[in-house]
């Protein structure tokens, strides 16, 4: 395609001054080779309202400050994540230690220490941000199709997915190698815990934008 997202809506624009129906337009659209989102997005550019020229809607633009703050509310939610699953680990390996690997064991101690360490500091940062970017976001609405949380939502959602298949790969690596032990088995349900929480909770939120 090498017409612009601009002259879609400039052709919207023009089909509307016109007194064309919105979806006589959009079927223009589809048959002309657009997708069914790019028409709707050329389309809701403008108020479906009662005036004699279109209304644009507002748009969405990326401030700095918006950046810096779904950056660090992504970056803190990946540092509580990393560091939750970390203290599981080093707890599950002190319940049912490896006799052949005491070294490793010994260092658990200091592991814990990081982990507690970095949660106390991210995840209340990461509630904070949360409360705080929701109640920007009930009052200006237009913060929930921020670009840069978008690409961050979408970005969560594939480490999520990856994590998943990573760990359910490993689950079936075990079991074929007979070699599944308890704590093998619960590791692995942490980070299936883990993993499978952010990406339900990303995955409904981003639906439940959508619908709206």
């Amino acid at each position: 395609m090498n017409a612009s997202p601009k002259e879609l809506e400039v052709f919207v624009h023009d089909a509307l001054i016109r007194g064309l129906e919105r979806p006589v337009i959009r079927q223009v659209m589809l048959e002309a080779g657009w997708t069914a989102e790019q028409a709707g997005t050329a389309i809701n550019a403008y108020a479906d309202m009662a005036f004699p020229v279109p209304v644009p809607r507002p748009r969405v633009q990326l401030s700095a400050r918006e950046a810096f703050l779904y950056l660090v509310l992504f970056t803190t939610l990946f540092l509580s994540c990393y560091h939750v699953g970390s203290l599981a680990f080093d707890l599950i390996n002190r319940a049912f230690p490896d006799v052949a690997n005491r070294a490793f064991e010994a260092g658990s101690m200091q592991s814990m220490r990081w982990s507690l360490s970095s949660l106390i500091i991210a995840f209340p940062t990461f509630v904070f941000l949360a409360r705080y970017i929701g109640r920007a976001a009930e009052r200006n609405p237009m913060m929930r199709l921020s670009p840069i949380r978008r690409w961050l939502t979408y970005l969560t959602l594939f480490g999520s997915a990856s994590t998943l298949i990573g760990d359910l790969t490993v689950l079936v690596y075990h079991v074929l190698a007979g070699e599944l032990t308890t704590r093998i088995a619960l590791k692995v349900l942490v980070v299936l815990a883990i993993a499978g929480a952010v990406f339900g909770y990303y995955l409904s939120d981003l639906r439940r934008e959508e619908r709206e």
